[in-house]
């Protein structure tokens, strides 16, 4: 294994020199739409991401999907236990917002759609490759897959496959504000609570009525108390429907339920309690789906020992590397309760996810570059 004292000067160099290449990919990348179920708008960003990993030199792998393909490079030596770095390539932003806001640079900064979750995550992982080139000793996988914004209902299965067998996950969505390491993260889950009732005139005939509305309104009071905020568990009703005319009683109604669980233990408690709702009225029906989500990552033994690993390499390139736990959730989500060493927040720093202001500052693009190969290197 290469030395990482005498590597980590090497790297600092050569990803400072490397600086206009990252921005002028960050920008290039960042000019491509590519939303969740982006169909054609996705595929062309998977082709420009496919062209640069083949001047990489990877052996790329394409596994087609229903809402776009996974795309898997393969680099260095084919034998021994691999690295694994996890990238998405969706954004939340529709087709058309790379041209009415292009991506720019002012004040050290990237400015643009994307170009905080996860852009410039991607241009840095590519940036690490390309440092290490030849000198990469060990076999190096990298993973980009084009739903996590939605779930990763598609790609999960080929995370947890390719997660299994790596000696390390490096994953390079955005750190916390000051670039600290992600050890912890809140599991989430989606949920439709859908009640059926009858619909009867309100003002002659109420008594034939069964109001769904009145029992989604019981049900949601009863899942608003299964939160516990001191146990990092909240619930967030984020969209009711139903009815259909005032003087009608209600013969449908609905809501989509989020919920965010620090550990296991309390997520399996609230999903327990959501699919095993009844109704409270005769004539009415209660029905409760859960649409999408993924399991706590908590700070296991494995995740914490790969963060003091990291943290200590982050120093011999002049890093002060922290972490830190978030209520949001990634496909690292995925791996850590398998037992697998996920490093997480490795992107740059910046501000503005999902929102009008996002951004990647400059200095912070070069610093994660290096801190990836190094990782790649000497994990």
């Amino acid at each position: 294994m290469l030395d990482p004292e005498r590597l980590a000067p090497q790297l600092r160099e050569g990803a400072l020199r490397a600086r206009a290449d990252l921005v002028s990919l960050l920008l290039e990348l960042s000019a491509i739409d590519a939303p969740s179920g982006g169909g054609d708008a996705l595929g062309r960003f998977e082709e420009r991401l496919a062209a640069e990993l083949r001047e990489l030199g990877a052996e790329v792998r394409r596994h087609p999907g229903p809402v776009g393909a996974q795309l898997e490079a393969r680099l260095g030596p084919p034998a021994g236990e691999p690295i694994l770095v996890l990238c998405h390539y969706d954004t939340v932003w529709p087709v058309g917002t790379a041209a009415e806001r292009p991506a720019h640079v002012a004040d050290g900064r990237v400015h643009g759609p994307g170009t905080y979750d996860m852009r410039g995550g991607i241009v840095a992982a590519l940036g690490a490759a390309r440092l290490l080139g030849e000198q990469l000793e060990r076999p190096l996988r990298m993973l980009f897959t084009p739903d996590e914004e939605t779930g990763s209902a598609t790609s999960r299965e080929l995370i947890v496959r390719l997660g299994r067998g790596a000696a390390a996950v490096l994953v390079t969505e955005p750190p916390l504000p000051g670039g600290a390491l992600k050890t912890a993260r809140k599991g989430w889950a989606t949920y439709v609570v859908e009640t059926l009732g009858r619909a009867a005139h309100a003002g002659i005939e109420p008594e034939r009525g069964v109001s769904a509305i009145d029992e989604l309104v019981d049900a949601l009071l009863a899942i608003r108390a299964l939160a516990d905020p001191a146990a990092g568990t909240t619930i967030n009703i984020g969209r009711i429907e139903g009815g259909e005319l005032p003087n009608v009683v209600a013969p449908r109604a609905l809501a989509i339920v989020d919920v965010r669980a620090s550990r296991v233990e309390e997520q399996q408690r609230i999903d327990a309690a959501l699919t095993g709702l009844t109704a409270l009225r005769e004539g009415a029906t209660i029905a409760v789906a859960k649409r999408h989500g993924r399991p706590p990552m908590e700070r296991t033994p494995q995740i914490a020992q790969a963060a003091v690993r990291a943290i200590a390499l982050a120093s011999l390139l002049g890093i002060e590397l922290g972490e830190g736990a978030v209520g949001g959730t990634s496909d690292a989500n995925l791996l850590a309760p398998l037992g697998i060493p996920v490093i997480d927040g490795l992107g740059p720093d910046g501000r503005g996810a999902h929102a009008l202001d996002e951004q990647v500052i400059v200095d912070s693009l070069v610093e994660r570059t290096a801190l990836i190969a190094l990782l790649i290197a000497a994990l």
